[in-house]
């Protein structure tokens, strides 16, 4: 195609006015050229065209009456009852709300469900199909539930109704898509590697579907995968068709928008804003997205309707300033001193959207090719890689901090300093600070945010551990040396502790009777939540994991699986370092030692326990924890674990996968891993509440524990709706004492000082589901922790 028949999307507008993140946009039937926005500050909004000359949208409408977060949207077509159609609008509250246009209350609520609504669709006389996180997909009409749709076994995080009558497509986080009729399932689509979260319908027989896995993909109906398009480097939230076309945009965790044209990304626009959640195409083709940044921008490709040139410099310049932290995207491992100079953007670019990187002075700086302008325009500086910089201590009141911030609250106001070291829990930090300033709880989520993304990427020498483990009375990342650790009967060799126990001293989650509820009950009235200190399993006997099981099962793997006697002992000496006591001499981990163990984690599954074993014990320590649980590694080190923990997987690697991500929450870099990967990684241990040996419930239990105690006191009622429904679902299967109990204090943490959170757990019936345990007697602690978890309740 020649240059100028070349037709590119370039910014129309950006539209403020939600207060947080802008989880779904639709084009609206009416008025003309409008559509409707719904964002996590819990509203939704109607944006219609204005004539004037910022070709920007005016908000027509503001609809309330969800209770949490608005997490999608859809239009009903006009009827005789509702000429101009209705608006349906799905929450985590449970429940969809339907709004005519002239009223800011929902005209009726649909009510059934019992998670968060988070997938909408519409097709003929009113239908409506929901999907949920409670694994169903719903078909509405008329203000009632005419039928469940039940066969998934993970959150259905989107649906679609198909030009044929009574055809319909869920898609869910257990990676597949099905294809109803009548309420029955007539075909399942696999083929997805990781969840799926959107789906778009071409016509009666193709349809689109996109995934956490990166990729989009295009079906036949009848059951074949056609065509699998790859170009993003992040999870993929949404996808949108162009009328009467093939091509058609998608949007995701790689910060961009992506259109794609003859099944090539055409063009690839980045955005000032990590999630792009959603998008849609207006009727003019226009193109509307909504992000994590709670704005709302329209890209146009008609010169008319494009923004004036101010704004466009404006946009380029709120680009340009973003912070990169290369794990998140697709620029690679960055060497510094291998990157050329401001000389390499004399070179034109051969395609739109590539990305080049330069060295300026001591920074890196990206760069991305535009056609349209024949220039290299500024994306962000990089922060991070492999010549990450440490970050200089800034003294502040006479201490000495990593970061010194500056926030403004109010504008025209006095701005304030917020000290922070990279060491501290940034939400304790945010706390703190709105505390010592008498500011609203209200900004908690949007400074701890703000210190989280303006801390990213900078290392500031190793993490320091605290001082002594809350449970063991060691240094957290020191373990015990228990002989008897590993072992059932004579010798045989078991992944992890023996017993799934932990040794923490006389204290609530100790095994063998140590604990004693009466000793305590002089000075606490409740010694059992809310538990915010990490639980991790510490226990290991690194002579037999090497000696017993890692170089026998090496003596007989297959050629192409062998590792060296020097890649070996490289695994002998990390173990080494990381479990060998307080008084250890050995050299921590090395960065060659740390890339080792992650390539020998992916050995065949049949022999990989005792790496597994070796890797829950590493993450523990700051380097390791630092290194495999930074943004990219990270999210492989999660979709890796993730894959093990699969219900058809091996039950030992279900196990210390499970322990792995609870070990991972005892360094900074593994708890903001965990709290950006909780849907995902609590939607697959959901998978696994049901059955499961003992140990594999503590650790479900303890991951969910963990979960809960980083999430106490942030008011974040979607994380916490999440931990209740799974761990409402453990409860039902759990017979292990030990598992139950975790699982009460998980449950515990999660409402204490929440309000909110009691209503939810309510609502879920867990009064009724735990109120058995409340008699328990042996041990103590799981009757006394019941009937405390049952007084929240009330």
């Amino acid at each position: 195609m020649g240059r100028g028949a070349v037709r590119l999307w370039r910014l129309r507008c950006s539209i403020p006015g939600h207060e947080m993140d802008v989880r779904g946009v639709t084009a609206a039937l009416v008025p003309a050229g409008a559509f409707v926005s719904v964002s996590r500050d819990r509203t939704g909004r109607v944006w219609t065209p204005n004539a004037s000359p910022d070709k920007g949208f005016t908000e027509m409408h503001c609809m309330t009456g969800h209770t949490n977060f608005v997490s999608c949207v859809c239009i009903i077509a006009p009827s005789e009852t509702y000429p101009r159609g209705l608006i349906a609008t799905g929450g985590n509250d449970n429940n969809i709300c339907v709004f005519s246009l002239d009223q800011p209350q929902p005209l009726f609520m649909l009510q059934g469900h019992k998670n968060t609504v988070c997938t909408l669709s519409s097709g003929k006389f009113g239908t409506l199909l929901s999907g949920s996180w409670d694994t169903t997909a719903k078909v509405w009409l008329n203000e009632k539930c005419m039928m469940t749709l039940q066969g998934h076994t993970a959150a259905v995080w989107a649906v679609a109704i198909l030009p044929e009558q009574g055809l319909m497509l869920s898609g869910s986080a257990d990676k597949s898509i099905k294809l109803w009729k009548a309420g029955r399932c007539e075909k399942t689509y696999t083929g997805h590697e990781d969840c799926v979260r959107g789906l778009a319908v071409l016509s009666d027989t193709e349809f689109f579907s996109c995934s956490n896995d990166t990729s989009v993909r295009r079906w036949m109906v009848a059951g074949e995968c056609v065509q699998v398009y790859l170009g993003h480097t992040n999870y993929i939230y949404s996808i949108a068709i162009f009328p009467n076309s093939h091509d058609f945009i998608s949007t995701g965790e790689d910060r961009t928008v992506r259109i794609w044209r003859k099944g090539e990304c055409h063009q690839t626009i980045r955005l000032p804003a990590q999630s792009v959640w959603s998008c849609c195409i207006l009727p003019n083709n226009d193109i509307a997205v909504g992000a994590s940044d709670g704005l709302i921008r329209v890209f146009t490709e008609a010169e008319d309707r494009v923004a004036s040139p101010q704004e466009l410099l404006a946009f380029e310049d709120e680009l340009s300033k973003t912070t990169i932290d290369p794990k998140t995207g697709d620029l690679g491992d960055i060497k510094i001193d291998d990157l050329p100079g401001r000389e390499h953007l004399d070179e034109p670019g051969n395609r739109d959207g590539q990305t080049r990187l330069i060295k300026e002075a001591d920074k890196v700086e990206a760069y991305q090719w535009s056609v349209s302008e024949s220039r290299w325009m500024k994306i962000g500086d990089v922060v991070g890689g492999s010549s990450q910089h440490t970050t200089k201590k800034v003294t502040y009141e006479g201490k000495e901090y990593d970061f010194v911030f500056t926030i403004d609250v109010n504008e025209g106001g006095p701005s304030m300093k917020l000290p922070y070291n990279m060491s501290e829990d940034p939400w304790l930090t945010a706390h703190n600070f709105l505390q010592k300033n008498d500011l609203s709880s209200a900004f908690l989520d949007q400074v701890a945010n703000f210190i989280i993304e303006n801390s990213k990427g900078h290392v500031v020498g190793p993490a320091t551990p605290s001082a002594v483990d809350p449970f063991t009375g060691e240094p957290r990342c020191v373990p015990h040396d228990g002989s008897a650790v590993g072992f059932i009967g004579s010798g045989r060799y078991v992944p992890g502790a023996a017993d799934g126990r932990t040794g923490f001293g006389a204290d609530p989650f100790t095994g063998g009777g140590a604990y004693s509820s009466a000793a305590f009950r002089q000075t606490a009235t409740n010694i059992y939540f809310p538990k915010t200190d990490g639980v991790t399993f510490d226990q290991a006997n690194a002579t037999q994991i090497m000696g017993k099981k890692l170089k026998e099962l090496n003596g007989t793997a297959s050629p192409e699986h062998k590792l060296s006697e020097e890649f070996v002992e490289s695994l002998k000496r990390m173990l080494d370092s990381v479990v060998g006591g307080a008084n250890n001499s050995t050299p921590p981990p090395s960065l060659q030692q740390i890339n080792l163990l992650w390539k020998a984690s992916h050995w065949p599954e049949d022999i990989v326990f005792p790496v597994l074993d070796i890797l829950r014990l590493a993450v523990r320590h700051p380097q390791v924890n630092e290194s495999l649980c930074g943004e990219a590694e990270g999210v492989q080190l999660c979709n890796h674990l993730l894959g093990l923990m699969a219900p058809q997987g091996r039950p030992a690697n279900q196990m210390l996968a499970l322990r792995t991500l609870c070990n991972c929450f005892g360094g900074p870099q593994g708890r903001a891993l965990l709290l950006a990967q909780r849907e995902a990684v609590l939607a697959r241990a959901a998978e696994l509440a049901v059955g499961g040996s003992k140990n594999t419930q503590v650790a479900l239990a303890t991951l969910l524990l963990n979960y809960a105690g980083c999430l106490h006191g942030r008011p974040d009622l979607e994380a916490k709706a999440q931990c209740l429904s799974v761990a409402s679902s453990a409860l039902e299967s759990v017979q292990d004492k030990e598992a139950v109990f975790r699982l009460l204090v998980a449950l515990g943490t999660t409402l204490a000082s929440d309000q909110s959170a009691r209503e939810l757990a309510r609502s879920l019936g867990v009064t009724s589901q735990i109120a058995k345990y409340s008699s328990v007697a042996d041990p103590a602690k799981v009757g006394e922790c019941c009937q405390l978890v049952l007084n929240e309740l009330q």
